[in-house]
């Protein structure tokens, strides 16, 4: 049976509740933010790392934390009917994994266009041949565009409270977008880790679905009434004109997270040692492992500062060009081939020929502080 909760407003929960330390796994960390989100209906389909985490949510639907729950055919199933329970006003919940992300793609610039809060956790792994189930992020590569906000966590502790404060973020009037929250799989999802938790018998405020920019689909306001489906309107003109109108609000409620991310998150990056000529600029569990770079690089007598990403999208260019207006060196690791996040930086800055690309490694490889440490004093020894 659930442990009867009480409803208390998100800044108690989030900044002032007393809070235990527990032993757990990052998915165990997923569930315990769902306990506590006040979630009306999840959806599952199965798909390695994400599976023990549904599996948990399951179980707290079984327990009654959760109105609805149940595995769906497929992933695009699982987003397709995840979006038509949020446009019915509830507040939804799932997850998913590397081939699974793709599988779902034409979901996602979908839940954005709809403008719909739906809050999803992204398990990152391998998605190409030779098979592999490994830790890699690139698949949040091929999201950055969708229009969904995208927030990634270093460990357990940062998926616990990202994906609670993506509900509150979400669901401002003025954002009122879906959020991705991504760790990077088995890395996080599946290794233990001390999360400072709230307690159990409170959860968030219930989804005000008349809050919304844009009406609920229920039986007193059927989809035909709020449609506003372009091709219905027998007009290229008045078409393009909708879509890009609306592409418009998408990216200007982005905007208008910022200061609901800085509030809640803390800000969308986090410097250490800022006035440092050298910088590892990281997100995930790339960023653990550059703090264990840094820390063998000093006994050496090698100074070097962090920039921790936590906001993808919307991207924190402005915070990012400050932090690096002192450095020389810009280092970024990354946990895929492609080098996103390097391209991110590069296209943010000036004279970005500081940014140094990798290391970079992916189909499962570890990221030993070692090749972070060697990628370092190559680039200061090309600089003397």
């Amino acid at each position: 049976m659930a442990k009867e909760q009480c409803v208390k407003n998100p800044e108690y929960i989030f900044f002032e509740a007393p809070r235990e330390k527990a032993f757990i796994t990052g998915s165990e960390a997923v569930a315990e933010a769902v306990k506590r989100a006040n979630v009306d209906m999840a959806i599952a389909y199965p798909i390695t790392p994400q599976s023990e985490s549904m599996h948990l949510i399951g179980d707290l639907y079984a327990k009654g934390y959760l109105k609805d729950y149940y595995r769906a055919e497929n992933e695009f199933a699982v987003m397709a009917a995840i979006h038509g329970a949020s446009l019915g006003g509830g507040r939804v919940f799932t997850a998913t994994s590397g081939p699974g992300t793709l599988r779902a793609m034409e979901m996602f610039p979908v839940w954005a266009g709809s403008r719909q809060p739906i809050v999803s956790a992204f398990m990152c792994r391998g998605v190409s041949l030779p098979p592999s189930i490994q830790p890699e992020n690139i698949e949040m590569a091929f999201l950055l565009d969708t229009g969904m906000l995208m927030f990634h966590a270093e460990d357990a502790q940062d998926y616990f409270d990202m994906i609670l404060k993506a509900y509150v973020i979400a669901e401002q009037p003025e954002v009122h977008l879906p959020v991705g929250v991504f760790a990077d799989g088995f890395f996080v999802t599946h290794t233990r880790d001390l999360v400072m938790l709230p307690p159990d018998d409170i959860k968030l405020p219930e989804y005000d679905p008349k809050s919304a920019p844009v009406p609920a689909f229920d039986m007193e306001t059927p989809p035909i009434r709020v449609t506003r489906d372009p091709l219905l309107n027998k007009s290229n003109y008045t078409s393009y004109a909708a879509n890009a109108t609306w592409h418009q609000e998408i990216l200007a409620a982005a905007e208008r997270a910022k200061k609901h991310i800085d509030r809640y998150l803390g800000g969308m990056i986090e410097v250490t040692n800022p006035n440092a000529k050298v910088l590892i600029a990281a997100s995930g569990t790339a960023v653990s492992q550059s703090r264990e770079a840094i820390r063998a690089l000093e006994k050496e007598g090698i100074e070097v500062g962090l920039i921790k990403i936590k906001s993808i999208r919307p991207f924190p260019t402005q915070e990012i060009i400050k932090a690096t207006e002192k450095a020389d060196i810009i280092v970024v690791p990354e946990f895929n081939a492609g080098g996103w996040l390097c391209r991110e930086i590069k296209a943010a800055i000036d004279n970005n020929s500081r940014v140094i690309e990798g290391p970079r490694v992916y189909g499962g490889m570890t990221m030993p502080k070692e090749i972070i440490m060697n990628e370092i004093k190559k680039a200061i020894g090309k600089n003397k």
